[in-house]
């Protein structure tokens, strides 16, 4: 479905990405882990749009997705839940999923997956009139979260969802994420807690100082050395 080849990223003067080359099978999960810094944010803002690639292809089921500004990378079906929740504050939750489907014209598709998120987040239809910002840090993560699936994505990228958030909460945002993806949704996640991130992927890479430096099968990958000592504190 999604396949970065040899990918390159800068800010200014700076390489944030070098020759980065990944891939996402269809209704796969697959977890990017690294330390800050590493380039992880990065990686998934490059497939986005929100960063341009300076170098290398970004396919998305064999199309080039390079150059495609946000909006249309999208509207083919990749949706992007930024890290920090990033949602509207002052507007409602309501206003802040319908901004979700801004780019969908189906209304009655819309009024579907409304009524499905509020079946994952029964919290968030007990909320819906509120300003989103005086939600809860893990209220304000559902909402990213219903806000991405608003979008009717094929693929949703995650950024560090579990930042920030209580362990109560965060055990419940990653059993959403994964009954997403049992639903049919392929997941693309980010994220520092190694340890969760590698019990739920299928696949996983590794980052480091803007590399990949290791890859394969999850469970393998949290039974590698360089990995214990790096990031799972073994």
């Amino acid at each position: 479905m999604l396949a970065l080849e040899r990918v390159t990223a800068r800010y200014g003067a700076v390489t944030a990405l070098r020759d980065v080359s990944l891939t996402v099978g269809v209704g796969e999960f697959v977890c990017l882990i690294g330390a800050n810094g590493a380039g992880k944010s990065t990686t998934l803002k490059a497939i986005s749009g929100l960063v341009p690639a300076a170098a290398g292809r970004i396919r998305f089921d064999g199309y080039d997705i390079h150059g495609l500004a946000p909006q249309e990378i999208l509207k083919r079906g990749i949706a992007h839940c930024p890290e920090g929740r990033r949602v509207f504050p002052y507007m409602t939750v309501d206003e802040n999923l319908a901004m979700g489907a801004y780019v969908r014209r189906d209304v009655a598709g819309v009024a579907a997956d409304l009524e499905r998120v509020f079946t994952h987040f029964p919290i968030l239809a007990e909320r819906r009139r509120q300003p989103a910002g005086t939600l809860s840090g893990g209220e304000q993560q559902m909402l990213a979260i219903g806000r991405a699936l608003m979008a009717r994505p094929r693929l949703i990228l995650f950024d560090e969802p579990s930042l920030g958030l209580a362990p109560t909460v965060v055990e419940t945002v990653f059993a959403i994420i994964a009954g997403i993806q049992r639903e049919g949704t392929t997941v693309l996640m980010v994220e520092q807690n190694a340890y969760v991130a590698l019990q739920l992927a299928s696949r996983a890479y590794v980052m480091e100082t803007g590399r990949i430096v290791l890859e394969g099968p999850a469970r393998a990958l949290a039974d590698d050395e360089h990995v214990k000592r790096a990031y799972l504190g073994g």
